[in-house]
């Protein structure tokens, strides 16, 4: 589907004037049927990556005599072709006038989300208050596509072989797109803050709508304001055509230019700022103030705790991704809705989050508890969310077996940062979050 705010344009095409009694020319260059190739990337839960080219044609394409030979694209590898209407990726091909070259997500040249600092300090340590060295590079999307085999029309016409790469000229972001990128000034604090907005799509005044707003890790600091929605599913997951539309609601993820907070627990003024937009959107927008909802990964799963703590009566549920708070001030939690997942070989957010949940259970709050395997298919993970929820539990509390978040095959990753990767993959976690109320 295409984005609403991306637009494709049709290519104009380079006629000559004709005038009486002009000798025509006894060559005329044959014009290309390729009109345009366009860039379409996905967002996966270790950031957004290239993942096909649309080729657009100058007549219906015949589907089912395409193959993978039939393009190449430079330095990546080629895994389905097939024909559509739109320059979208599908589960099936049919005849159209765009045909989709679809690549491998495993490509090392497929990310467009680079981060060499998964803690987003600026000195290779951990990150602190008011650092604003980016974290993270969003790189372009850019792909060159070569026509190597034949394509055949719907009226029987054969494009040979070309052997001529074609640049990409335009970037098609599925549900990336959809959000719009605002600026937030706040008078009590002074300070501005950016952020993405993704409003339902058949938004209604007269109705009530939930929101879940999403804070980014340290290294998301200080890049463009996209980038929380690039850097992997914890906002995006939200605004998907699926979630939505079991459950409508509107999605807020400010990008942070400096570190809001550290180990040392003291947040700058930007904590209070985004409780501040949340509140300012309540009034510009058909909110339900009884269903404001808080997640975060690390960083911004810190905010999330030290928000619900601060302002114990701003949210009805919160998904905790990989943080921790001081135990002794988390006696407030023992009142609210949360749902915590953690690696059991992080080794700060895993005793961080074991001390508050002790607290919460020493306040007479019942905290459901599991051990989930972090490589476990949908349908296991499913039946885990399942499992967990029998209990009615107002805190689920799952850690992620050691060394499970990790990519398979990866050398040495961070249990802490491969947590976020897994964790915004469970749709029912999104679903429970939603379906609570204060």
């Amino acid at each position: 589907m295409l984005g609403r705010r991306t637009f494709i344009a049709g290519t104009a095409g380079a006629g000559m004037l004709a005038v009486p009694g002009a000798i025509a020319p006894a060559y005329a260059e044959p014009a290309s049927p390729v009109r345009s190739a366009t860039a379409i990337t996905q967002v996966f839960g270790d950031g957004q990556k290239l993942t096909a080219v649309a080729v657009e044609y100058d007549r219906d394409i015949v589907d089912s005599l395409l193959t993978t030979s039939a393009f190449q694209v430079a330095g990546r590898t080629v895994t389905r072709v097939y024909a559509t209407k739109e320059p979208a990726v599908a589960r099936s091909g049919r005849n159209g006038r765009y045909v989709i070259v679809e690549l491998s997500a495993e490509d090392e040249s497929a990310a467009l989300w680079v981060t060499g600092q998964g803690s987003g300090g600026g000195t290779g340590g951990p990150p602190t208050v008011g650092d604003s060295t980016p974290g993270g590079t969003i790189l372009p999307a850019t792909a060159s596509v070569t026509q190597t085999g034949t394509v055949t029309t719907t009226g029987g016409a054969r494009y040979e072989a070309t052997g001529t790469a074609l640049a990409t000229t335009r970037v098609v972001n599925p549900i990336v797109d959809d959000f719009e990128q605002r600026s937030f000034t706040d008078p009590a604090t002074g300070q501005t803050l950016g952020y993405n907005l993704f409003v339902p799509r058949n938004y209604d005044r007269h109705k009530r709508y939930p929101l879940v707003l999403f804070m980014h890790d340290a290294s998301v600091v200080n890049v463009a304001t996209e980038g929380p929605l690039v850097q992997g599913l914890g906002a995006v997951c939200w605004a998907s055509e699926e979630d939505q539309r079991e459950h409508e609601c509107f999605v807020l993820a400010p990008e942070y230019g400096s570190v809001v907070v550290d180990d040392n627990y003291q947040p700058s003024t930007l904590f209070d700022a985004t409780v501040n937009l949340v509140h300012a959107l309540t009034t510009e927008y058909s909110l339900d103030r009884g269903r404001l909802y808080a997640t975060g990964q690390s960083m911004g799963a810190m905010m999330a705790l030290g928000m619900n703590i601060k302002y114990p009566k701003l949210f009805a549920a919160s998904y905790i991704v990989a943080g921790q708070w001081p135990a002794e001030q988390a006696l407030p939690l023992a009142g609210k809705k949360l749902w915590i997942v953690v690696s059991q070989g992080d080794t700060k957010a895993y005793p961080g989050e074991n001390a508050i949940t002790e607290v919460i259970e020493g306040a007479g709050t019942e905290v459901s508890r599991a051990t989930w395997d972090g490589g476990a298919t949908p349908a296991q993970f499913a039946s885990d969310v399942r499992a967990m929820e029998a209990s009615r539990a107002p805190v689920n509390y799952a850690s992620f077996t050691a060394g499970t978040v990790t990519p398979p095959g990866s050398a040495g990753g961070s249990e802490h940062t491969s947590t976020w990767r897994v964790a915004y993959t469970i749709p029912g976690i999104r679903e429970w979050i939603l379906r609570q109320s204060g």
